[in-house]
């Protein structure tokens, strides 16, 4: 069985996500850990399940998503993967940080691309690795078909999608992304976003006002 924790951290209220199934295999997924009592509790839920952290992924690399990648990355010995078109990102993440009070990020390079890649895998599970630009250049998320879910980053939320305002967004691109790929999943899809609460492919076609 394929099982997906959330915790929701820092100013920004960002979702962190751990996959991971029966064989205790497991990717952190955006890792928003920034105070040590947030780091903590990652690490406790780590320990008590006695997961083997295999990979840590970045949707995209805003300063939320990537505040806690050098604790997991240091703590796990874990490679950090992300798009190459989010290197520019990954490194204005510290300029952003103290505008969103959290000065003591510490930044850490980029191990893996993951537009080299199509899936990865986690334990008996296979996740395809979807290319979504618009909210940012080298966005991606993680599709797992068997069991449908998506963990879908800041492109899509519960009757909104993601802000195009920052580098590298743009609204056509983002609505071109979510409507030719997302929206191509089965309506039961679940979508884990970035922030907020889950919801459904069919869910947004039918309730989210960008789509009427």
């Amino acid at each position: 069985m394929l099982y997906i924790k959330s915790f929701t951290f820092n100013t920004l209220l960002e979702n962190t996500y751990l996959v991971y199934d029966d064989t205790k295999q497991c990717i952190v997924v955006d890792p928003g850990c920034y105070s040590q009592q947030e780091k903590n509790t990652v690490a406790n839920f780590i320990y008590k399940n006695k997961l083997q952290i295999t990979h840590l992924i970045n949707t995209h690399c805003h300063i939320d998503h990537v505040v806690g990648n050098h604790f997991i990355k240091t703590t796990y010995q874990v490679p950090l993967s992300i798009h190459s078109l989010e290197k520019d990102n990954l490194k204005l993440a510290l300029a952003f940080s103290g505008n969103y009070n959290m000065p003591n990020y510490i930044p850490c390079d980029p191990d893996v691309f993951l537009n080299k890649k199509k899936y990865i895998t986690v334990g008996n599970y296979t996740l395809d690795i979807l290319f979504l630009p618009g909210h940012s250049l080298g966005h991606i998320a993680l599709y797992e078909k068997k069991n449908k879910l998506c963990i879908a980053g800041d492109v899509l939320f519960k009757k909104s999608i993601g802000r195009t305002d920052l580098p590298g967004g743009d609204y056509n691109t983002l609505m071109h992304s979510i409507k030719n790929t997302l929206f191509l999943l089965d309506n039961d899809t679940t979508i884990y976003p970035g922030h907020g609460k889950t919801t459904t492919i069919g869910n947004e076609k039918k309730y989210n006002s960008f789509f009427k």
